[in-house]
């Protein structure tokens, strides 16, 4: 099953820049985690588009800096549980390395579907 995840920092106004110790952490559990972690990076919210009521709101683009929101992770693991534990260990490092800081990481279970032509 493949799993998607998304790190958002619920206090950035204190949370302001990672210390090089929980980056560290981090890059020693994308290792054990092996293949079983796909793909990992950052994300910066570049705009949103909101239907209300039958209209379309968009709002962005943004191209600032200040606009990140946070990282990402895919993962091909075979049960929901597993994904919990990775996910858990991921935000213990931040308790551990990075008191200050507050978030959430959202899971998602990708499901694809097949398109026809």
């Amino acid at each position: 099953m493949k799993f998607l995840t998304m790190v958002k920092t619920l206090n950035p106004q204190v949370a302001i820049n990672p210390p090089p110790a929980l980056m560290q952490a981090i890059v020693q559990l994308g290792m054990e985690a092996g293949a079983r972690m796909t793909e990992t990076g950052g994300m910066a919210l570049a705009g949103t588009v909101t239907m209300r009521q039958g209209q379309l709101i968009t709002d962005g683009p943004f191209a600032e800096a200040k606009e990140l929101v946070g990282g990402y992770a895919i993962y091909e693991l075979e049960t929901d549980a597993e994904i919990v534990r990775w996910t858990e260990r991921f935000v213990d490092l931040h308790r551990q390395h990075w008191p200050e800081w507050e978030g959430e990481v959202t899971i998602l279970h990708l499901q694809r579907f097949q398109m026809n032509a």
